[in-house]
C-alpha cells in the first residue's frame, strides 16, 4: 500500500472517530418515562362539583327566646348532649309565674261560685217542679208557681254564667303559660349544644326585624348529616334521586365513604355569572359513619352516573388531546403514539374500547421534556 492511500485512510478514520464523537456529545440524554400498565377493571362515568362542599347536619336549630330578658337559668355548656324537651335556659320570669299562680287562684275561686249557683240553680228547679206539679191539682196559685219557674231559669242562666267565667279564666291561665314558655328554652330534638352566646344574668334580646342577631343556643343533630355541594349546571341535569355517589372529606384524607344522592335543587344559583350551579345533597350510606363526622367538614361529591365492569382501561392522565396515548415499546427502546376509541372516563381511568392491547405500557408523565413520537433509548421508570 502507498504512503498517500495509508494516508487517506488515516483521515477516513480520524473523521469517522470526530463524527462519532461529535454524535455522541450532541445527542439528546435518554429520556425517562413513568409507564403504567394497561389492565382489566371497571370504569365509571361521573361527575363532581364545582366548589367545596360542606357537610350538615340533618337538623340544626339557632335558638334564641321570643323575648328579651335576664338569664336566670342557664343548665347547659357547648358539647352538652341535651334530649328533645329539655329546658337550656331560662329568661327571669317570677312576676309571669306570679300571674300564673293569680290565675289558677282565680279559676278556683270561679269554680267554687259556680258550683254554688248550679247547687241554687238545681234545688230551684226541683222546687219549681213541685210547685208545677201541685198547681195541676189546683193546691198552690198560679203566681207562686210562675215566680218559683221564672227563679229556677234566672238561677239555671247564673249557673251557665259562672261556668263559662271558669272558662274564661282557664284561657288566662293558658295566656300566663304561654308568656311563661315564651320565657323558657328548650331542646326541640336530640342533639349536642354548638355554641351558646350568653352567659349567665346577661340580658338577651330577640332580633330586631331585619337585623339578625346571634341565636342564644346552636343545638345540632349530631346522628344524620349530609353533604351538600354545588355542581354545574351542564352536569346537573344527568343527576336523579337514588343515585350512587362517593363523597371525600379534607379531614380524612385517605378515605372514601359511600352515599346516595338524596335531594337536587329545583332552582340554580348564579352566584357566580359565568359559572351557574345546582346545590346536590347527598347522604352517607352507613349511619355508622355519622360518628367520626362534624357539621362544617369541607367535603367534595363525585356522583356515578355510569359504571362498565371488567373492561379494559388507562390512568386518564395518560390520555393527551384527540385520544392519544404514548406507549412504550421495551423492545424497540422507544416510545410511540396511538389513537384510541375511549368509553367511559373519570378523574382516574378511561376506558378503552379500541386501540390497545391489554398488556401494553403507557407512557403517564407525558408533560416530561423529551417525550415525543419515536423518542429512542428511554430509561423505564414504573409509575406508582
Amino acid at each position: 500500500m502507498s504512503r498517500s492511500i495509508l494516508r487517506w485512510v488515516l483521515v477516513f478514520a480520524l473523521v469517522a472517530i470526530a463524527g462519532f464523537l461529535i454524535w455522541r456529545a450532541t445527542r439528546p440524554d435518554p429520556v425517562e418515562v413513568a409507564v403504567k400498565q394497561v389492565t382489566r377493571g371497571s370504569v365509571a362515568r361521573t361527575v363532581a362539583n364545582t366548589r367545596a362542599g360542606t357537610v350538615k347536619a340533618c337538623r340544626r336549630a339557632k335558638l334564641s327566646p321570643s323575648i328579651g330578658g335576664q338569664i336566670a337559668v342557664l343548665s347547659i355548656k357547648e358539647g352538652d348532649a341535651v334530649k328533645a324537651g329539655q329546658l337550656l335556659l331560662s329568661l327571669w320570669n317570677q312576676d309571669i309565674q306570679a300571674q300564673v299562680l293569680l290565675a289558677e287562684r282565680e279559676v278556683e275561686a270561679a269554680g267554687s261560685r259556680a258550683r254554688s249557683a248550679c247547687l241554687k240553680a238545681e234545688m230551684a228547679r226541683r222546687s219549681a217542679d213541685r210547685l208545677v206539679r201541685l198547681r195541676q191539682n189546683d193546691v198552690v196559685t198560679a203566681d207562686r208557681t210562675e215566680n218559683a219557674v221564672a227563679e229556677a231559669t234566672a238561677l239555671e242562666a247564673e249557673c251557665r254564667a259562672r261556668r263559662t267565667e271558669v272558662g274564661v279564666l282557664e284561657a288566662k291561665v293558658a295566656l300566663a303559660n304561654a308568656n311563661l314558655d315564651r320565657t323558657r328554652l328548650t331542646a326541640p330534638f336530640d342533639g349536642v349544644i354548638a355554641e351558646i352566646n350568653g352567659e349567665l344574668f346577661e340580658f338577651v334580646t330577640p332580633s330586631p326585624i331585619g337585623i339578625p342577631t346571634p341565636p342564644a343556643v346552636d343545638l345540632i343533630d349530631n346522628q344524620c348529616f349530609y353533604v351538600s355541594a354545588p355542581i354545574d349546571e351542564v352536569d346537573a341535569s344527568d343527576i336523579r334521586v337514588g343515585m350512587p355517589a362517593r363523597l371525600t372529606l379534607d379531614a380524612f384524607r385517605d378515605r372514601a365513604f359511600e352515599g346516595q344522592v338524596r335531594r337536587i335543587a329545583d332552582y340554580v344559583l348564579d352566584f357566580e355569572k359565568q359559572a351557574r350551579t345546582v346545590d346536590v345533597e347527598v347522604v352517607f350510606s352507613d349511619p355508622d359513619e355519622n360518628a367520626h363526622l362534624l357539621a362544617g367538614y369541607s367535603a367534595d361529591i363525585e356522583v356515578v352516573l355510569d359504571v362498565r365492569h371488567d373492561v379494559l382501561r388507562v390512568p386518564t392522565e395518560a390520555v393527551m388531546e384527540g385520544r392519544r396515548v404514548y406507549l412504550f415499546l421495551p423492545e424497540r427502546g422507544r416510545i410511540a403514539v396511538r389513537t384510541i376509541r375511549a368509553g367511559l372516563s373519570n378523574w382516574d381511568w378511561t376506558e378503552v374500547i379500541e386501540g390497545l392491547g391489554p398488556d401494553a405500557l403507557v407512557v403517564v408523565n407525558v408533560d416530561a421534556p423529551g417525550i415525543e413520537d419515536g423518542a429512542s433509548a428511554v430509561r423505564l421508570k414504573e409509575a406508582s
